[in-house]
């Protein structure tokens, strides 16, 4: 605050009327003066103002420009997510259908596969019945025969005198004993032919009803493999839906592919416009800082002290590459010299790669701080804020719902104000209580305890900062 004073306390004071006409010309000319300068400075400040919000204006307007894309097609993956699933579903649920057909045809093959062996031993059961009635017959022919020939030799012998029989033959027992014993040997032949004749009639019996069952066992194969290809069918079919299943999604996953690749190019596109090497106006500082405080309580100007002791509102956010994953080397942006600790690989790399990630960034070609020299410990602080990654990543969840982001981006300037406010609060620096802050300032710098240098430095800068907060209330124009 500016402060003129015309007369001391203890100057004298000459009440002539010349000297009063005089010094009340002096005083005019004066206040004069100061109001040209006033209204000149405010000229120019306002001026400056309005290129500043006209700067802005257009800036918030890209950027909600590409906020609104990120939403549409942040959206857009959500659903194709969903339909993705849903698709995944299907055919899934048709794979499930393909393998119980399979196992329908499966077991339709077997049964037909028995059939067969029923039929094959069926024919030859038949067959053996066959041969069996051939020699049947054969015997029956024989049979018959030799029957033939007794009855024609007992026809022979009816017809003999029976003298010329008894001529014959030594004596006449011999005659009957011989007579005897060819009529017993026809009997017999005759029950040999009957017997044959039964078995021959009761084999063709059994022949007829192999083949009435041979006939109903092919009948049923028959329509084993009717069915078969029925089901053969509708696995077809089924694998047909499958392939068109499968086919759209991957059409889905090549559209959630591009639409991601989409997002990132935006990510990518807002992490460069939020402004990850140049500084936060002061009055868009401001307007972020009360946002902050109206959620957590802390104090604007403290928070913005805390971000002027870090990178003077952004001018100095780093000048450090990360080039080695695995052992946290990195490079100067701008030198070339390489250190060893530019992050600290157990702690910080994996986050940083997941900050990134999300923000669709190169982590290889994002500044970050670089290490302190003659100081041990590391670099790899981000953003206006200079938070390291573990300690970011802890807090982005939160940062993201307050901010009503999909994604808190440290490099980007309300998020940065938002998440030292949120980190301050955690650390108990909300409230008025320069006790309190400092003692979260300290703890914020990583030292601890109730007062340390850089909690000093950072109410001294609280306190030129609340000034200039103060005047711009006061005169509508920053003094910065």
């Amino acid at each position: 605050m500016m402060h003129l004073g015309f007369l001391g306390s203890n100057a004298p004071i000459m009440y002539t009327k010349n000297f009063t006409k005089k010094a009340r010309n002096i005083a005019l000319a004066t206040a004069t003066l100061v109001l040209a300068f006033f209204v000149g400075y405010s000229a120019h400040n306002n001026h400056i103002a309005q290129a500043q919000t006209s700067e802005l204006s257009v800036a918030q307007s890209e950027r909600a420009v590409l906020e609104a894309q990120l939403a549409q097609l942040e959206a857009e993956i959500a659903a194709k997510q969903k339909e993705l699933t849903n698709q995944k579903g299907q055919s899934a649920s048709i794979s499930g259908e393909i393998k119980i057909i399979n196992t329908q045809i499966s077991q339709a093959k077997l049964k037909i596969q028995s059939k067969n062996l029923t039929i094959s031993k069926l024919s030859k059961d038949i067959t053996s019945k066959s041969n069996t009635i051939d020699n049947l017959e054969e015997k029956l022919d024989r049979e018959k025969e030799s029957l033939g020939q007794m009855i024609r030799q007992t026809h022979i012998i009816d017809e003999t005198p029976f003298v010329y029989v008894a001529l014959g033959t030594e004596s006449v027992s011999d005659f009957y004993r011989d007579l005897d014993s060819f009529e017993t040997l026809k009997r017999s032949v005759k029950v040999s032919l009957d017997q044959v004749r039964d078995i021959r009639d009761n084999t063709e019996a059994e022949k007829k009803d192999l083949e009435k069952k041979h006939d109903q066992e092919v009948d049923v194969k028959y329509e084993l493999e009717s069915v078969k290809k029925s089901i053969e069918k509708s696995e077809k079919e089924k694998q047909s839906l499958l392939s068109a299943s499968k086919s759209k999604e991957k059409t889905i996953t090549t559209v959630i592919a591009d639409r991601t690749a989409e997002v990132n190019k935006i990510k990518a596109r807002l992490f460069k416009f939020a402004g990850g090497t140049a500084a936060i106006r002061f009055d868009a500082a401001l307007t972020y800082a009360q946002e902050a405080a109206g959620k957590t309580g802390i104090e604007p100007s403290f928070v913005l002290a805390i971000l002027t002791q870090e990178s003077n509102l952004g001018s100095n956010v780093g000048k450090c590459y990360l080039s080695n994953a695995t052992t946290g080397a990195g490079v100067n942006v701008n030198s070339g010299k390489t250190y060893p600790n530019v992050m600290k690989p157990s702690r910080d790399v994996q986050p940083f790669l997941a900050i990134t990630g999300a923000l669709g960034a190169d982590p290889y070609k994002t500044a970050v701080s670089c290490p302190i020299a003659g100081v041990a410990g590391y670099g790899g602080a981000m953003g206006p804020a200079q938070f390291i990654a573990s300690t970011w990543q802890s807090i982005a969840k939160r940062v993201a719902a307050a901010r009503g982001v999909s994604a808190a981006n440290p490099w980007d300037a309300e998020d940065a104000i938002m998440a030292s406010s949120i980190y301050l609060t955690d650390l108990g620096g909300a409230g008025t209580s320069s006790a309190n802050q400092i003692r979260a300032a300290c703890k914020y710098y990583g030292t601890g305890g109730s007062t340390c240098s850089y909690g000093r430095s950072v109410m001294n800068l609280k306190a030129n900062i609340q000034a200039d907060i103060d005047y711009l209330n006061a005169y509508g124009v920053s003094r910065r």
